[in-house]
């Protein structure tokens, strides 16, 4: 704030000469209980300081009146505007002071009276500091407090009165412990919505992370299924040219473009991609999650695998059973296949852990359309222990069929279990639900809604 007594005038008078509106919020549950209490306190203060200030003071009716509205007035402003409340509360107490010090000295008022601060003007004064403290900085509540406490003094010590009995000392003394709690309560809100913030912001940077993480090990995976169709590519334009007698040079040019772009799409892509292998993975089940246990250039699993999954499930205490329907037409691609084995894969690690013991269907659906998966447990024998990453299996799933134009539900049932169910296109490109030429598969009104939000777990 700096040593200059100029600098301390300006911040004293920004923080102090302002008529800026900064209400009372209400409670969450009692609502507008706490203002209406307020307001019916600076009703008592009007009737007892009227009262006390034509009895014990000696004022008028008229002038009694006025100033008690008055000190009332500023209780109930404070709600809405606690700096000016608390600028007309000091303004009017000063001017209570000294008119009652005038009756003190000639004898017109009661002997032995409170002054400088009266009962209700305590009250009044203390209700406007404690309003005033709970919604503004703590540096402006305590130079509120510092100009009150300087008028006392100046009325007591300086000015002074005779035949009265001294508050000033209690006033201030009252006056410290309402700013003092004032600024404690403020302090504690505010720590409170920080904390709810940082937890609101940590919750969405997990979930943020969780989507990054899983796009990263899908981005992985199919790295690995387009590397070996551009191998493949890369290896038949090399071979071409030996199957043909004689075959033109520009053939051989041709075939020896397309063989050098596909290595050099390949090395591209090792290089984007590349980084983002890695070796070993967590599988704490067994399932053969992305790697685990295996050699990091394995191939990626495909529907063929799906009965090995579901075999090292059973061995890992679930009952599975599954349920196979119908036959694909043609070989889905890479991609769809990868996704929907990563699907079902991700649905039987859920059960295990937040269903142990339960007892798993796994129905595989072969459509027209493109390829349903249901997973389905049933309640779980024993109490679950609670899981960090509850919902970020889910995210994974949705991020999968979501990439291949694909959608995924899940939802609890009505028995206490759990039930994933999700739907892959043949070609791997989203269709357009409104098409006349696409009959969805049966079910599709379950399996189409959009996805709930928030963290499910089964």
């Amino acid at each position: 704030m700096g040593g200059r007594p100029g600098e301390w005038v300006r911040v004293l008078r920004a923080d102090l000469w302002t008529f800026r509106a900064d209400p009372l919020p209400p409670f969450v549950w009692l609502r507008w209980l706490p203002h209406g209490l307020v307001c019916l306190i600076g009703v008592i203060v009007l009737g007892t300081n009227a009262s006390l200030l034509d009895d014990s003071y000696g004022q008028n009716v008229q002038y009694a009146l006025l100033m008690s509205f008055g000190q009332g007035a500023s209780v109930v402003l404070a709600l809405w505007r606690p700096v000016p409340a608390w600028l007309l509360s000091t303004a009017l107490s000063v001017v209570i002071a000294l008119a009652a010090r005038s009756q003190l000295i000639s004898g017109q008022a009661a002997p032995d009276v409170a002054w400088p601060w009266a009962a209700p003007g305590v009250a009044a004064h203390s209700l406007v500091l404690l309003l005033l403290a709970l919604r503004v900085p703590t540096r402006v509540a305590f130079e509120a407090l510092a100009v009150t406490a300087l008028a006392t003094y100046l009325l007591q010590g300086v000015i002074g009165a005779s035949r009265y009995a001294s508050t000033g000392v209690v006033a201030v003394s009252v006056f410290t412990f309402v700013v003092l709690l004032g600024t404690a309560l403020r302090g504690r809100r505010e720590a409170r919505d920080e904390l709810g913030r940082q937890a609101t912001m940590t919750a969405e940077e997990r979930a943020r992370r969780t989507v990054l993480e899983e796009r990263s090990r899908i981005a992985r995976e199919l790295h690995d299924v387009v590397a070996h169709h551009m191998s493949v590519i890369s290896i038949q334009a090399q071979v071409a040219p030996h199957l043909v007698e004689n075959p033109p040079e520009e053939l051989k040019e041709n075939l020896a473009g397309i063989r050098q772009n596909a290595l050099e799409a390949l090395t591209e892509l090792r290089r984007v991609l590349g980084v983002l292998r890695s070796e070993n993975p967590e599988d704490p089940y067994g399932l053969g999650e992305s790697g685990a246990g295996a050699a990091p250039d394995a191939p990626q699993p495909t529907l063929d695998r799906l009965d090995a999954l579901m075999e090292n499930t059973r061995a890992a205490g679930l009952r599975v059973t599954a349920d196979v329907r119908g036959e694909p037409r043609r070989p889905y691609p890479p991609g769809v296949e990868l996704s929907a084995y990563r699907i079902v894969q991700e649905a039987l690690s859920n059960a295990l852990r937040h269903a142990p013991g339960s007892d798993v269907r796994v129905r595989v659906d072969h459509l027209p359309e493109g390829l349903l998966l249901e997973m389905t447990n049933s309640r779980p024998e024993r109490p679950v222990q609670p899981s960090p990453g509850a919902g970020h299996g889910l995210l994974g799933m949705r991020e999968r069929a979501a990439m291949l134009g694909g959608h995924v539900s899940a939802l609890p049932t009505l028995h206490g279990g759990f039930s994933v169910v999700a739907f892959l296109p043949r070609d791997g490109v989203a269709r357009d639900l409104m098409d006349d030429d696409f009959q969805g598969p049966p079910g599709a009104e379950y399996i189409f809604p959009e996805p709930p939000t928030g963290e499910e777990k089964p």
